[in-house]
């Protein structure tokens, strides 16, 4: 396994876990976490970030590219999800 490919699964794995480390002190906090997959806005905002860095990562570093934008789409659509955060 290439190196990116698992730093990038291990970033994903560590979301994981903490969301359910959440889940486990408080039920529902790490639902809430992960709600981002449903919300348009955070969704949209992933796509717009994975196909802007996938086109750039692809001309400069081919499929490692790939990788690392997918990984900052999903992390930019974590960021942006509304009903995740602390109020």
């Amino acid at each position: 396994m290439e190196p990116t490919l698992l730093l990038a699964t291990v970033v994903l794995a560590a979301l994981v876990i903490r969301a359910a480390v959440e889940e486990l002190r408080e039920p529902g906090r790490g639902r809430a976490r992960w709600a981002f997959l449903k919300e348009r806005r955070a969704l949209t905002t992933g796509a717009v970030v994975t196909l802007a860095l996938g086109s750039l990562g692809w001309l400069l570093g081919g499929g490692q590219g790939l990788v690392w934008a997918c990984l900052a789409g999903v992390l930019a659509a974590y960021a942006t999800n509304s009903r995740g955060r602390d109020t």
